[in-house]
């Protein structure tokens, strides 16, 4: 098929960027895409896509999902514990939401959109000895995918925002001037970054008010200063941060434009419509192995077919074998099928851990017993209240598409594209150290109105029946688990066998990350018993007064705690570690012409969100496929 100097699989995060990059530039390539493009389906397919409050929403929508059931413990007994088990083939599993979609897990996400530490960067820098990897290189590509809107470029501050930030300053009683600190940002790029409209809190004032001044106190008490950063204050992306790490209240930035969600998709669509000729996407595609010369990549075998990928749930079985296709590149092969996918496709095309490859009757062709392996993820747990009054911020909201006739809410978003539904949801995010003694902080909590408890199915709509609950999310970075994703047969449309081993498989005596998340939920309970005592807060529903102890909350965690960040399963690292999969250019070791760009790449999870470091990964390959060339 073609005549293509690249072939990509995969238009998520890594994958996308690099393909439009690549093709803006005057390479030739082909994009493969296993699902279709949701957003332009349907109206319902498009709102799910673009209003950014129905991203839990679009988790469960039929047109974009696709539905993994994986493991968070090998152990039956310890997995029966989490309730959130889905019942399949007389086990438990755990429902982890995956998008089947042009744009991939960046059409469903929360749009956050925060960059890593340097540390991230500078452990990857010293594991390889690629000096390109250093935290001050890759701040550039961050500068330049990035057109900030929340955060004035020099000279260039607009009424709008000034009279958001002034807002934000009058609920701390603060005086600074919070304009023009453009460090470390960019203000071209493809991807748009906002903030949730500050002046949102402005709709229940006192209510609002009183949170955001029980969570400073605290802070102060904690931090002896309630706000991020020395100078910035509120803004995580601020490179003059970098240095102190600080920890405090800062507000998210979201990949939204003007009341929109914007990312690879987008940046794809204007480039195939600049450059037709250069950039070939094909959709319901699903790769089913990289052909090869000897051991260079010099192709994709894929089939053509909706809803084939056994994930997606409208996936039915085929009656026979479905036709092959084949497409060849001059020059690279390039996976960016994520943490799942991408393992899989290398396992089908013989590479990957020979013993694992042999009980499917695949042929060996490189012998890579990390593929697959150090699978990581974050770990997330919930404190949800209950508040003593509705929040008049969502007041008129259903949190759902009009049914028939839209809300109130989403008639703002319709005619002005502000108001609640163009924010995530999320108020406020506090970036907390579990101990002093750590380098970086490692927890991010987020506060939004709603209840929250985790991942499963039907989750989404717990937001339209509860108006006073409040929650907040505690995410841990820098995790030390490591799991498996194996193959379960040699069909290309079969889902791969998930295991993230929480917790070292539940087997470990004294566990860090543990304690660190019991750390997060006592800080918020810390904060929760000011509003209690001030008569907001009436109940606290999860984890509720049965988990009270240190002890206690360890088992909570240890049996509910979910991720979504799932990375490193083909991972970078030096010639001498055998379980290295990537050579500091993204190559596949024992391979020429094949590269991966995606979460898979990471020896270490990044920062507190996955998407943004993925991005500067793909700006980054972009350079290195371009010296290659």
């Amino acid at each position: 098929m073609g005549d293509f100097d690249y072939i990509i699989v995969g238009s998520g995060a890594g994958g996308g960027p690099l393909a439009a990059n690549l093709a803006r530039t005057g390479s030739k390539l082909l994009l493969l895409e296993a699902g279709g493009d949701s957003c332009a389906a349907s109206d319902m397919g498009r709102m799910m896509y673009e209003v950014p409050i129905f991203h839990g929403l679009s988790t469960e929508y039929p047109g974009c999902a696709w539905n993994y059931f994986v493991r968070h413990y090998t152990d039956d007994a310890q997995q029966a514990r989490d309730p959130k088990v889905v019942q399949r083939d007389g086990r438990d599993w755990i429902w982890y939401p995956r998008a089947g979609t042009l744009g991939g897990c960046t059409a469903h996400n929360a749009m956050i959109t925060v960059v890593p530490q340097d540390d991230d960067w500078n452990f990857i820098a010293d594991l390889t000895g690629d000096e390109s990897w250093y935290a001050d290189k890759m701040r550039s590509y961050f500068e330049r995918l990035e057109n900030c809107r929340y955060v004035p470029a020099p000279g260039t501050a607009t009424a709008d925002v000034d009279q958001a930030l002034s807002s934000i300053a009058q609920l701390f009683h603060r005086k600074e001037d919070w304009r023009n600190h453009a460090d470390g940002h960019g203000f071209h790029g493809w991807l748009t970054t906002s903030e949730a409209d500050p002046l949102l809190v402005l709709k229940d004032k006192e209510l609002i008010g009183l949170l955001l001044n029980g969570v400073r106190d605290v802070l102060a008490d904690h931090l002896g200063s309630p706000v991020l950063g020395v100078e910035t204050r509120l803004d995580p992306n601020d490179s003059r941060n970098s240095d102190s790490s600080p920890e405090g209240l800062a507000f998210t930035p979201l990949a939204v434009d003007h009341g929109k969600r914007n990312g690879p998709r987008d940046f794809l669509l204007r480039v195939a419509q600049q450059f037709p000729q250069n950039l070939t996407i094909q959709q319901n595609c699903l790769a089913t192995r990289v052909l090869f010369e000897n051991t260079r990549a010099i192709g994709v075998e894929f089939i053509e077919q909706p809803h084939l990928y056994r994930a997606d749930p409208a996936a039915a079985a085929p009656a026979s074998p479905p036709p092959r296709r084949q497409a060849t590149a001059r020059r690279e092969v390039i996976l960016a099928a994520g943490a799942f996918n991408t393992p899989q496709l290398l396992m089908l095309s013989g590479i990957g851990p020979r013993v694992d490859l042999a009980k499917f009757g695949i042929e060996s062709l490189v012998d890579l017993p990390g593929v697959g392996a150090n699978l990581q993820d974050r770990y997330e747990i919930t404190v949800a209240s209950c508040f003593a009054r509705d929040f008049a911020l969502i007041d008129q909201a259903t949190f759902a598409p009009p049914d028939p006739a839209p809300d109130r809410c989403m008639q703002q978003w319709m005619q002005k594209g502000d108001g609640v539904y163009a924010s995530n949801g999320a108020l406020i995010g506090i970036i907390r150290r579990s101990s002093p003694s750590l380098k970086e902080p490692d927890l991010y909590i987020f506060g939004l109105p709603g209840y929250f408890a985790g991942y499963q199915p039907g989750y989404s709509k717990l937001f339209e029946y509860h108006h006073n609950r409040f929650t907040w999310a505690i995410l841990k970075a820098r995790t030390q688990n490591t799991g498996k994703v194996s193959l379960q047969s040699a069909q290309p449309w079969d889902t791969p066998a998930v295991n993230f081993q929480y917790f070292g498989d539940g087997s470990r005596v004294s566990d860090p990350d543990l304690d660190a998340v019991v750390t997060g939920v006592q800080f918020v309970r810390e904060m929760n018993q000011r509003l209690q005592r001030d008569g907001l807060i009436t109940s606290e529903e999860i984890p509720g007064p049965a988990y009270s102890t240190p002890d206690q909350l360890r088992k909570f965690i240890r049996n509910e705690a979910w991720g979504h960040h799932a990375s490193c399963t083909c991972s970078i690292g030096p010639d001498s570690d055998p379980m290295a999969v990537l050579d500091s250019r993204l190559c596949v070791r024992g391979t020429s012409g094949l590269r991966i760009v995606d979460a898979s790449v990471f020896p270490k999870i990044p920062g507190y969100f996955i998407v943004t470091p993925i991005y500067m990964v793909s700006e980054k390959a972009f350079d290195l496929i371009r010296e290659s060339a």
